[in-house]
């Protein structure tokens, strides 16, 4: 069973989660703090660096929250590195192709199942302190979720054969880049996203794999009502910028309110 599978088992789904764009540990902190069971650590867009992108994982681990870190691509050295790291939950952007997603799973596994390189020392195997090295490699392989992303009109077209690439545990639907592939840009609650969307968790669900998304506020209705497994709803910097507007409107409603006085 993998680590999203037994997270789903002890918390139910949906699985609420924050995801971690910059490094400030204290968000996730907050997060853990007001309920959020999930840390999503973004590599793909920003500047974490592998040692910052450690450190998160650490913290929400200490926790309690179940994490997932999104690598850019499936070149050996960013899954490896990544991996070593030692979350929960590894996350392959644009998965346009099966072969990608096997390229992906063959380096993120230990033989016979993969050819991820034998390092003794890092947080994935618990610095060598946690058992025989070897052993916890196989726990690794069979606990180590490993998701794909569909949010391209090429994954979905080819989201059974996704489902079926041995290892692949799990698809991420991303809603924002399936919007632009479907030429509706930017218009995450489109039918056509929502159609797209319904068909993946379809062939998702008929192959026995978990699901996950990152969703705009806007669009849980539809998201909660797929029955996704996994559910990131906020980011550090959309609170931050959510929390000073609501601080500045507040300020000025109130100078507007002294000024008609």
């Amino acid at each position: 069973m993998n680590r999203l599978e037994q997270a789903i088992q002890k918390h139910g789904a949906p699985i609420l989660g924050a995801a971690a764009y910059i490094y400030n540990p204290e968000f996730l902190e907050i997060a853990a703090l007001l309920g959020y069971k999930a840390a999503w650590i973004e590599m793909e867009h920003t500047f974490l660096t592998y040692a910052q992108a450690a450190d998160l994982c650490r913290i929400a681990s200490g926790f309690g929250m179940l994490t997932m870190l999104r690598v850019p691509d499936a070149r050996r050295e960013t899954v490896l590195k990544a991996a070593e790291c030692g979350p929960d939950i590894l996350d392959l952007p644009m998965a346009n192709t099966p072969e990608i997603a096997a390229e992906f799973v063959r380096h993120a596994r230990f033989p016979p199942e993969g050819v991820r390189g034998f390092f003794g020392v890092s947080r994935a195997v618990g610095f060598g302190a946690a058992g025989p090295v070897a052993g916890e490699q196989q726990k690794l392989n069979r606990e180590l979720c490993l998701m794909v992303q569909v949010e391209t009109r090429e994954a979905v077209d080819c989201v059974d054969e996704l489902c079926q690439v041995p290892g692949v545990d799990a698809i991420f639907l991303g809603p924002a880049d399936l919007s632009a592939s479907l030429g509706v840009a930017g218009q995450t609650g489109h039918e056509r996203v929502f159609q797209a969307a319904t068909r993946a968790i379809a062939a998702a669900r008929r192959h026995g794999k978990q699901t996950a998304a990152g969703v705009a506020a806007q669009d849980l209705p539809f998201w909660v009502g797929q029955g996704i497994d996994l559910l990131f709803c906020i980011n550090d910097l959309a609170a931050m910028k959510t929390g000073a507007a609501q601080a500045l409107e507040a300020a000025r409603r109130a100078i507007a309110a002294r000024e008609r006085k």
